[in-house]
C-alpha cells in the first residue's frame, strides 16, 4: 500500500507531504484546486512520460517520492530479477532536472522507466474519470474476464506462441517468394553454375598456369640464358668454380698459419659447395626447357578461359569465383529442394498451430466458466446501486482465426431497465449507469486481485442522493481488505472514508499554490457541510454532514 506521498516543484505544488493509512481515503477539493494534479504527479512515480513543462521553478528539480508497504504481495522475485535490493518498506522517487532530463529510482537505486511501470502495475491501479468508457471496449472487457478466469500465465504462453507461429507463416511467405524468382533466375543460375564448375577451378591454378605459361613462351630465351650462365661456372680457365678452387688450393697451404687464413679457407669451401649446388639445380633445369607447342596451347586456353570468367563475374581472382560458384548452387539448390523445404515449415506451422488451438480453447473454457458467476455478482451489486432491472449478457463467440488473445470475440450487452432489449454496453448505459457498472467491476476484480491499492478519480459521475450512498459503502467495504483512495465531490461518499484529505489552493505574494492538509473530526464535518449546502453553513447542513460522518 501507498504509505507516503511527497511533491515538490511539481506544476502549482511547491512542497507537499503526507502520510496515508490502509482502508478507505477520501480526497476531495473544489474544480480546480490541483486534485488532477496530484493524480498527474502519482503517474509520474508510476512510470509516466516526464513533462518538463510541469516543473513549477525551471531552476529546480522536480522530485516525486513515494513510500510503499509491500510485505503482503510477494514481489520477492521482481526485485531479484530487475537487480534491485527488497525491502518490506521500499521508496520509490522521480526526478524531473531542469536540464529536462528524467531520472528514476527504487530503493535508492537508479532504474529504467520500464521498471517502474512494471513494479507500479503490481502496487497501484488508478481509475481516471474516461476509463469508464472503457467498459465498452472489447480489449478492457477481456482483461476483466480473464483477470478474474485467472488467465494471465496462459495469455502469456499464448502470446508466445503465436507469436513463433507468425514467424512461421512469414517464414513461409518469404520462402515462397525466394523460391518463385530463384524458379525464374533457375536456368540462367544452372547455366553459369555449370560452366565454372566446368572450369575446374581450384585455389592457385591461376598462378600455376601463368608461371608455366610463362616458361613454354621463352623456351629460348631461357635455354640461352641457363647455358650461358653455366658455362661461366664450369668453363676451364675462366670458370668461377675452377678459378675458386686454385684459390682455395693457395689458401690451403696457409691455413697453418692463423686463425684467420683459416677461416678465409673454410669460407671460400662453402661458396664452392653452394656453386657446386647451383651448377647442378641450372644443369636440371636447362635440361627441363624444351619447346611443347601443344602444352602451350593449352595453357593459354586454361587463362583465357580464367581470364573471360574474371570479367564475366566481376572476380579479381579464381578465390572469387569460387565463393559466387558456392552462391549459384545455393541458388540452384533452393529451387531444386523447393517442395522439401515448403513441406518442412508447413509442417512445422501445422504443429504450431494444434499448440495454439489447445491453448485457444483453454482460454476460452476458462472464460466460459467464470462469466455466469461474473454476471450474477455485477447485477447483484447494480441492484444495491438503483439499478434493480439491470441484466447483463456476455456472448463469448469462438472463431476460427487466432486473434492478440486467443480465438475469441468478446461483447458484453446491457439491458438498463424491465422490459428493455439487450444493447452493446458503450450504447445501452448513460453516463451515471457505467459509472455504477465500473464500480461493480472494480469492487469484483479487487476481490479477486492481490492488488495493494486502488484510487478512483470521481467514480461517482453521474450519480447522486441514496446511489452515492450505496457507492460509499462499496467502496468502504472494499477498503476492508486494500487500501481505496477516492477523489470526490459527494458528500455521501466522502462520509464514508476512515481518512480525509483535503486539497486546495493558496495565493501569496508570489504565486498561487496547490496545498493538501488532512481534516480533523471537526474539519471533515465543516467540508461535508459545505460540499452539503455551498458557502453557507447552516445548522442543518452540519447536522446532516455529523449524521454522514457518523
Amino acid at each position: 500500500m501507498l504509505t507516503s506521498l511527497s511533491i515538490k516543484n511539481y506544476a502549482l505544488i511547491e512542497d507537499i507531504n503526507i502520510s496515508l493509512e490502509p482502508g478507505f481515503t477520501i480526497i476531495t477539493g473544489e474544480t480546480g484546486a490541483g486534485k488532477s494534479i496530484m493524480l498527474g504527479a502519482l503517474g509520474l512515480l508510476l512510470g509516466d512520460r516526464a513533462d518538463f513543462g510541469s516543473i513549477r521553478d525551471s531552476e529546480k528539480k522536480c522530485v516525486i517520492e513515494g513510500g510503499f508497504s509491500i510485505s503482503n504481495y510477494k514481489l520477492e522475485n521482481f526485485f531479484k530479477k530487475e537487480d534491485l535490493d527488497y525491502e518490506v518498506n521500499s521508496i520509490i522517487r522521480r526526478e524531473i532536472l531542469p536540464s529536462g532530463k528524467s531520472r528514476a529510482f527504487i530503493n535508492d537505486t537508479p532504474v529504467k522507466i520500464s521498471s517502474l511501470q512494471k513494479l507500479g502495475g503490481y502496487l497501484i491501479d488508478i481509475h481516471s474519470q474516461h476509463e469508464t468508457f472503457s467498459l465498452g471496449n472489447a480489449g478492457y472487457q477481456f482483461r476483466v474476464i480473464d483477470t478474474i478466469a485467472k488467465n494471465e500465465s496462459v495469455i502469456l504462453q499464448y502470446k508466445n506462441e503465436l507469436k513463433e507461429y507468425k514467424l512461421l507463416k512469414n517464414r513461409l511467405s518469404e520462402l515462397k517468394e525466394q523460391q518463385s524468382q530463384a524458379a525464374k533466375e533457375y536456368d540462367y543460375n544452372i547455366f553459369l553454375l555449370n560452366e565454372l564448375e566446368e572450369a575446374n577451378l581450384k585455389e592457385g591454378m591461376q598462378e600455376e598456369l601463368e608461371e608455366r605459361y610463362e616458361e613454354l613462351n621463352n623456351v629460348e630465351e631461357l635455354s640461352e640464358n641457363l647455358s650461358a650462365a653455366i658455362g661461366y661456372l664450369q668453363q676451364e680457365e675462366i670458370g668461377s668454380l675452377d678459378s675458386l678452387k686454385s684459390v682455395r688450393s693457395h689458401l690451403a697451404k696457409i691455413a697453418q698459419f692463423s686463425a684467420a687464413y683459416e677461416g678465409f679457407h673454410e669460407r671460400i669451401q662453402s661458396v664452392i659447395i653452394e656453386l657446386d649446388d647451383i651448377e647442378a639445380e641450372l644443369t636440371n633445369s636447362l635440361e627441363r626447357v624444351e619447346a611443347n607447342p601443344e602444352e602451350l596451347e593449352v595453357i593459354n586456353q586454361k587463362l583465357q578461359l580464367i581470364y573471360n570468367l574474371q570479367k564475366k563475374h566481376n572476380a579479381e581472382n579464381v578465390a572469387e569465383l569460387l565463393s559466387i560458384s558456392s552462391e549459384l548452387r545455393e541458388k540452384v539448390s533452393v529451387t531444386e529442394n523447393a517442395e522439401a523445404a515448403l513441406t518442412g515449415v508447413e509442417a512445422a506451422i501445422e504443429d504450431q498451430k494444434e499448440k495454439l488451438s489447445q491453448i485457444a480453447d483453454m482460454l476460452h473454457d476458462n472464460r466460459e466458466k467464470i462469466i455466469p458467476a461474473f454476471i450474477e455478482q455485477t447485477e447483484s451489486i447494480l441492484k444495491d446501486l438503483g439499478m434493480p432491472n439491470a441484466r447483463l449478457n456476455i456472448e463469448l463467440r469462438k472463431e476460427e482465426e487466432f486473434l492478440a488473445n486467443g480465438r475469441d470475440q468478446l461483447e458484453w450487452y446491457l439491458a438498463a431497465n424491465k422490459g428493455g432489449s439487450f444493447k452493446e454496453i458503450k450504447k445501452a448505459a448513460s453516463g451515471g449507469e457505467l459509472s455504477r457498472i465500473m464500480l461493480a467491476v472494480k469492487s469484483i476484480l479487487a476481490a479477486q486481485s492481490n492488488l495493494p491499492t486502488i484510487i478512483f478519480d470521481e467514480i461517482d459521475t453521474g450519480v447522486s442522493g441514496e446511489i452515492a450512498q450505496k457507492m460509499g459503502e462499496i467502496l468502504q467495504r472494499m477498503g476492508i481488505n486494500m487500501q481505496v483512495i477516492a477523489i470526490t465531490h459527494l458528500p455521501q461518499i466522502a462520509g464514508k472514508g476512515a481518512s480525509h484529505f483535503k486539497i486546495f489552493k493558496e495565493d501569496n505574494e508570489v504565486a498561487t499554490q496547490t496545498k493538501i492538509i488532512k481534516l480533523e473530526v471537526d474539519q471533515r464535518i465543516e467540508e461535508l457541510a459545505l460540499m452539503l449546502g455551498g458557502n453557507i453553513k447552516s445548522e442543518s447542513a452540519l447536522a446532516h454532514a455529523k449524521a454522514l460522518l457518523n
